[in-house]
């Protein structure tokens, strides 16, 4: 059967032939899926086996990231970066047949000490073929505060480091190496099942590999890699190409640093020369000791982002797509931020930048870009000691919110926005795994900025704790600069985090860490979506669908569409 798959492989001039091209870049994609499904089922915490907080990837002898599975937009360019900075690191030739290295350092190239990476190699008959790797995001890594979101000044403080490290040798876990994680973190047991989901994973990724190597032998392998480099740049840089040329600037501003009531700016200029895009954070402010700070690759991805929804979305996310995105720029900013700044909130400032990437273009491109959306990741966890199984538990999760209007179509209610893919944490699951009721989970009315096309509605979501006290976290922003409109469109409400809210109804900061007791309620309440073009331009139809389905008040309704609404007189 090998050998005569392999005669139907024809090499001209160095190139492999268009039919098993294609064959070997879906083979590589589906091998990348098939890990993704296995983590999935094999995890133990609801962000994981629920939400899909993960990410798999294939990559050459060279390091290149040549395929991944559809996942994380967030993990776009940090799997492609820390990967072969860890294997540098350590060094690719110390990674055997069946070992597996771990590694979260966010200084390395990874994101926040939250996602974890596990990387193995892939040897046929004696010879490494390549890597595969997966990223996770573990519901706690220890540090200050439950789920590892706390507010910080510095990495040190927001859970355990992992340097590349050898946590598997032929096969064999390293008992020495996993005690000593799983004694800084609070959901051993947790921990420990998503664990083994990745190495799972990274299992599946390396037979499925040696499979189709089998089948289509080494020197086949690496020509189909090469031509893919090639071919995806060429096809990025022509899509690049169709976009306006040009450098354009635009700012916005987070909440504060979590320690001040500071408001910090973010600014970029987007350059589109000649099929590259270049984003540069200058004015942007310095590096906070705090934890909303976002490394340089974190920024990239932001820029990966925007840019795979600017051009063709058929084209393959490997190392030929990202070579055409570059961020200049000097280091040292809250976007560019060195060791050893904190980053757990980095994600947040994430979707800030792309929203300010966005921002910048439209004039350029005001048929394609909507308004803001919530522009929030926001990041919530809590945990303490469960009466019901006696152990401590540990949970986290990031709310939806509303995405912004666009020409022609209103924006989503309830979505996770831009860099994030994660899905809803269903209230059934959540309160059968932890001793918490969900009180309430709706949209939230009048929540949409107005205009012809209504942005999206925010979410509210209430969690309760009748069981034991514990402490809780946000982490996140979005309070005091609600998501902009677009064309005349107006602004969306902004998001509330508030404390007892049928009580004293206190509302907490967007960055906060508060001691909840047994019977205390917290309430998530997430930004909608800006409008995009002239409230008075919307259809009475659409604004009397809106009040018969509870999305609009009648008092909204006279103060954003006048039109629609008859006189009292």
């Amino acid at each position: 059967m090998s050998a005569a798959i392999e005669q139907t492989v024809e090499v001209r001039d160095g190139q492999i032939d268009s039919v098993t091209f294609e064959v070997l870049r879906n083979a590589f994609t589906n091998i990348c899926e098939e890990m993704a499904l296995t983590i999935r089922r094999a995890a133990y915490s609801t962000n994981i086996k629920t939400r899909a907080d993960f990410s798999c990837a294939f990559y050459d002898t060279n390091l290149r990231c040549v395929a991944q599975s559809f996942s994380q937009p967030s993990h776009l360019v940090t799997m492609a970066m820390v990967v072969p900075s860890a294997l540098t690191q350590f060094g690719a030739d110390n990674v055997g047949d069946g070992d597996a290295i771990i590694v979260n350092d966010p200084h390395l190239g990874a994101s926040h000490l939250n996602d974890i990476i596990i990387i193995s190699s892939v040897f046929v008959d004696g010879v490494r073929i390549g890597f595969v790797s997966n990223m996770a995001h573990h519901v706690d890594v220890g540090g200050s505060s439950p789920a590892s979101l706390g507010c910080n000044r510095e990495q040190f403080q927001e859970g355990i480091v992992i340097p590349p490290t050898r946590i598997a040798s032929a096969g064999k876990l390293d008992e020495n190496v996993l005690n000593l994680f799983l004694a800084n973190i609070r959901a051993p047991r947790e921990t420990f099942g998503d664990l083994r989901a990745q190495l799972s994973a990274n299992f599946v990724g390396v037979a499925r590999t040696a499979d189709l190597t089998a089948r289509y032998q080494p020197e086949v392998i690496t020509r189909f890699v090469d031509q893919l480099m090639v071919y995806t740049e060429r096809w990025t840089k022509a899509e690049i190409r169709k976009l306006p040329e040009g450098a354009f600037t635009a700012e916005a501003f987070c909440d504060d640093d979590g320690f001040s009531d500071e408001p910090l700016r973010v600014r970029m200029t987007v350059a589109i020369r000649d099929g590259h895009i270049t984003v540069d954070p200058t004015g942007t402010v310095e590096q906070r000791r705090s934890p909303i700070n976002c490394t340089r690759p974190m920024t990239k991805c932001c820029l990966a982002y925007v840019t795979r929804c600017l051009v063709d979305d058929r084209i393959p996310v490997n190392d030929g797509f990202l070579n055409c995105i570059d961020v200049v720029g000097p280091d040292g900013l809250v976007c560019t931020a060195m060791r050893p700044a904190a980053v757990v909130g980095g994600w947040e400032m994430g979707q800030r930048v792309v929203e300010v990437i966005f921002k910048a273009l439209h004039p350029a491109l005001p048929e394609r870009i909507p308004a803001a959306g919530k522009g929030l990741i926001v990041n919530i966890g809590f945990g303490g000691h469960s009466p019901i199984t006696g152990e401590y538990f540990c949970y986290m999760e990031t709310i939806a919110g509303g995405n912004g209007a666009r020409p022609g179509k209103d924006g989503p209610d309830a979505v996770q926005t831009n860099l994030h893919n994660t899905e809803n944490a269903p209230i059934e699951e959540v309160e059968l795994n932890y001793p918490i009721r969900v009180t309430r989970y709706e949209l939230i009315e009048d929540s949409a900025g107005p205009g012809t096309w209504r942005g999206g509605h925010g979410v509210r979501r209430d969690f309760a704790f009748p069981y034991s006290e514990c402490q809780f976290t946000v982490m996140s922003d979005g309070r005091k600069f609600p998501p902009w409109g677009y064309e005349g469109g107006g602004e969306a409400r902004p998001a509330h985090y508030v404390f007892e809210p049928d009580g004293e109804a206190r509302e907490l900061s967007s960055k906060v860490t508060v001691d909840v007791p047994q019977h205390g309620v917290v309430s998530v309440q997430t930004p909608g979506g800006g409008g995009f073009g002239e409230p008075a331009k919307r259809d009475i139809a659409q604004i009397d669908w809106d009040l018969k389905n509870q999305k609009l008040s009648t008092t909204a309704a006279r103060q954003r569409y006048p039109h629609s609404v008859q006189s009292d007189d």
